[in-house]
Formats: C-alpha cells, sequence, structure tokens
C-alpha cells in the first residue's frame, strides 16, 4: 500500500542526489552494494545489544539506496534485468539482517523466545510473500493483489518501532512496548498478506488454465 505513494515522493526528492552520484562516476549497482552492507551492518551491529535508536538511524540512512539506485539506472537510460535482478535479492538480504538482528535480541540479553519465534517468522513469511509474487510472475501470472502488508509497510512498522522503542535508553517510560507490538503487527499483516497473494494466483492460473482449454478446444 506504502510503495505508490512513497516511492513516488522519495523518488521526487532524491532525484537530486542520484544525479549527483552519476556525475562523479558512481555506479547503481555499487550504491546498492553498499547500501545493502550499511543496512546489514547497522541490523547486525546494534540490534543484538538492543541499540535500536542508533541502529535505525543507520539502517535508514543506507536504506534510501533501494530508491537511488533504481533513480540513477533511469536517468542513464540503464534498467536492465540483472540490475533488477541484484536489487531484489539484496532487499532480501537486508530484509534477513533486519529480522535476524531482532531475532538475536530476543534470543539473548531482550530474554523472550516468543518474541525471538516472532522476529523469526517476519523474517520467513516476508521472504516467502515476495516469493509468492515472483513464482506467479515467473508461470507468467499478473499476480494483482495489493497485499495488506508489504515490503514498504513491513519496513516502515518495523524501524519505525524500533527507533521510538531505543528512546527507552534515553529516559522515554514506556516506549519499549513499541517494538513487541510492531513484531506482531507484522507478523499477522505477512500471513494475511500471504494468504492474499496465494488465493490471488490460485484464482488467475485457474481462468488462464480455463482460457488456455478453450483455447486448444477451439
Amino acid at each position: 500500500m506504502l510503495n505508490k505513494y512513497a516511492r513516488a515522493f522519495f523518488t521526487r526528492v532524491l532525484t537530486p542526489f542520484a544525479a549527483l552520484l552519476i556525475r562523479i562516476g558512481v555506479s547503481p549497482d555499487a550504491v546498492t552494494l553498499v547500501g545493502t552492507g550499511g543496512v546489514v551492518a547497522g541490523a547486525l551491529v546494534f540490534y543484538p545489544l538492543g541499540e535500536f535508536f542508533w541502529g535505525t538511524v543507520v539502517i535508514t540512512l543506507f536504506v534510501f539506496s533501494d530508491l537511488v539506485d533504481g533513480n540513477m539506472a533511469r536517468q542513464l537510460g540503464r534498467s536492465s534485468r540483472w540490475g533488477a535482478f541484484l536489487d531484489s535479492t539484496l532487499d532480501r538480504v537486508a530484509d534477513s539482517a533486519i529480522f535476524g538482528g531482532l531475532a538475536l535480541w530476543y534470543a539473548g540479553r531482550g530474554d523472550s523466545l516468543m518474541l525471538c519465534a516472532m522476529a523469526i517468522f517476519c523474517l520467513a513469511s516476508g521472504q516467502v510473500v515476495s516469493y509468492t509474487k515472483a513464482r506467479g510472475e515467473a508461470i507468467g501470472l499478473p499476480v494483482d493483489v495489493n497485499g495488506l502488508v508489504e515490503r514498504a509497510e513491513r519496513l516502515v512498522i518495523t524501524l519505525v518501532a524500533c527507533g521510538l522503542s531505543g528512546l527507552h535508553a534515553f529516559g522515554v517510560p514506556g516506549v519499549e512496548i513499541l517494538l513487541p507490538i510492531a513484531l506482531w503487527v507484522v507478523g499477522v499483516g505477512s500471513a494475511v498478506t500471504l494468504g492474499q497473494r496465494v488465493v490471488t494466483v490460485r484464482r488467475e492460473s485457474a481462468e488462464a488454465d480455463a482460457m488456455a482449454q478453450g483455447g486448444n478446444s477451439a
């Protein structure tokens, strides 16, 4: 749901920065790799230590590379299958690092096996949600559905909750409850989104098979 509007807004905001990177000779692939490296480092260095505020600051600075690299490719006229593949693959790596870092915190000093399990569920369900769309498109289906909680929603909900929860270290009371709530929201929302995509693929595949059989019989 957020993808359509958020991407349009940030694309306009980040276009001058993307143009600057092009002028100094930076490639879109380099931006993708550096951005993913920054997200992974921020998640796996800070989150397992419970440093949610600073971890989120680092991750947020690098997560916008997902928009900058695509913007650069369009300005250069170099949009390619390789670029799309690299970007999508490294998105999965970044998402895994974020929820993996949270799982490590709750498995250790966070001391909650329930929330550790929920973080792992968010990690796994997010990967499967992405896979269902990719697999459906690979067999020739449009997978025309706007899921309840897609990647943009997962990131915004999780990162905002992590950042606000991190304010507990600065003496802000009560905010630490936001992260557990966010994990449950993302987990349940991802399960619903997975169901939406599975139902859509089933319907579209049945329609495509019916059309193919009708064409053959004619």
